[in-house]
């Protein structure tokens, strides 16, 4: 089992970054393939990003492709999601998420979620 925090979230002009973290519990964080979803209210909950467990694989939802990069530190129990160019749509609840095996794109696959980061961008 794992339990995960994110962290990093904030208020951010249009056109500015922020990089989230989401720190993970336990000695098998490099057991879990990691994603990175968002929610608005009202909406439901849409990929973002994910990472293998040795995150030599990475997959990107389209509207996020170019502008945000996720990484990890498996020696730090840690995930990443560096967010450029921001833009108002991006104002969400951006929650990480663990799964055993490999990446997925399907926020149903995944066993362990954080409590969520809000991520406000200004126009």
């Amino acid at each position: 089992q794992v339990q995960v925090v994110e962290s990093g979230g904030g208020l951010v002009q249009a056109g500015g970054s922020l990089r989230l973290s989401c720190a993970a519990s336990g000695r098998t964080f490099s057991s879990y393939a990691m994603g990175w979803f968002r929610q608005t209210p009202g909406q439901e909950r849409e990929f973002v990003a994910a990472i293998s467990r040795s995150g030599g694989t990475t997959k990107y939802e389209d509207f996020v492709k170019d502008r945000f990069t996720t990484s990890r530190d498996n020696a730090k129990n840690t995930l990443y999601l560096q967010m450029n160019s921001l833009k108002p749509e991006d104002t969400a609840v951006y929650y990480c998420a663990a799964r055993i095996f490999g990446i997925s794109s399907d926020y149903g696959t995944y066993n362990y979620w954080g409590q969520g980061t809000q991520v406000t961008v200004s126009s």
